[in-house]
């Protein structure tokens, strides 16, 4: 029954997507055009979660260097931070994964039409194009991956100072993850390098989509 339940959401998934990149085609939107901006949106997604990160590694850094004032707030400034930057993690996820959803629709419609052409030649170099787009694509998608990867660990470890926190809300726990933070600001530098990586590998996506 579960399989069934499955097979009918997979169906009925596909069948909106088709239905969606119909209507977008009728008003002179191809698929190409959608996977650019959808890479886009998805650099944004990243630069913001960038951001996001940077902000909670500060208020973690306030926080264990407290001098005076309530604790209190810096422990919730730092939930926040950490919240904010759960949903900055499923942002760049769900942007990733729309991603992926049109580039597979854009090369199957594409190698599919390959047989469509009466020109060897022109097929020819429509399909030289293609094998060079999917090559590009699958660096780019590997950079995007590789740097969304890399959120887990951080997210748990804030996770773990944040927890440890909430019931331990005193100047000995403080000083108890002082150790995490240099850990923690190590993780967060990493992610960070791997999100410029995966935004620099997105513009140069986008500007060849552009040109080709």
């Amino acid at each position: 029954m579960r399989t069934l339940v499955a097979i009918a959401a997979v169906f009925m998934l596909t069948a909106c997507q088709s239905a969606y990149y119909g209507t977008m085609e009728k008003f002179g939107i191809e698929k190409r055009d959608i996977l650019v901006d959808r890479v886009d949106d998805t650099k944004d997604a990243q630069e913001e979660a960038q951001q996001t990160f940077r902000s909670a590694l500060e208020q973690l850094s306030q926080l264990i260097q407290f001098d005076g004032g309530e604790l209190e707030d810096q422990y919730d400034a730092l939930r926040d931070e950490y919240e904010a930057s759960q949903d900055a993690a499923e942002r760049v996820r769900d942007r990733i994964a729309a991603v992926d959803e049109v580039a597979q629709a854009l090369f199957d419609e594409w190698q599919n039409e390959l047989d469509e052409y009466q020109s060897q030649s022109l097929r020819r170099d429509s399909e030289q194009k293609l094998r060079h787009t999917q090559r590009r694509y699958a660096d780019l998608i590997r950079t995007m991956r590789r740097s969304a990867d890399k959120m887990d660990p951080v997210l748990e470890r804030m996770q773990d100072n944040v927890l440890y926190l909430k019931h331990n809300l005193n100047a000995a726990a403080i000083d108890a993850i002082k150790g995490e933070y240099q850990t923690l600001q190590g993780d967060i530098k990493g992610l960070i390098e791997d999100m410029e990586q995966a935004i620099a590998e997105s513009d140069r996506f986008i500007d060849e989509m552009r040109t080709q």
